[in-house]
């Protein structure tokens, strides 16, 4: 069974930066696409960013690319995600999420709170 444990979010100025990290243990982290989704209040879960399993490739949502970037160290079961010229609209729990493109299954962890303040 695969278990994702964020850690990283806090309270931070607008302008600033955070990095999330998300430790990964139970499978083989290189055999999962991982990303990063984040839900505000009163509103739906939604995509932030996603790394192929060799980290050959990456997505953004727009609201927030060219300031974050994400990025992986299998070594370590470990997935990142700096977060750079916070905004408060990016105020929320940030998920890690683990996805197997073959068995079709996920997985998540139980979030990480990030506040923006203006």
């Amino acid at each position: 069974q695969v278990q994702l444990v964020e850690s990283g979010g806090g309270l931070v100025q607008a302008g600033g930066s955070l990095r999330l990290s998300c430790a990964f243990s139970g499978r083989t982290i290189s055999s999962y696409v991982m990303g990063w989704f984040r839900q505000a209040p009163g509103k739906e879960r939604e995509f932030v960013s996603a790394i192929s399993r060799g980290a050959t490739s990456t997505a953004y949502a727009d609201s927030v690319k060219g300031r974050f970037t994400i990025s992986r160290d299998n070594a370590k079961n470990t997935v990142y995600l700096q977060m750079n010229s916070l905004k408060p609209e990016d105020t929320a729990v940030y998920y890690c999420n683990a996805h197997h493109q073959l068995l079709l299954r996920s997985y998540w962890g139980q979030g990480t709170q990030v506040i923006v303040s203006s």
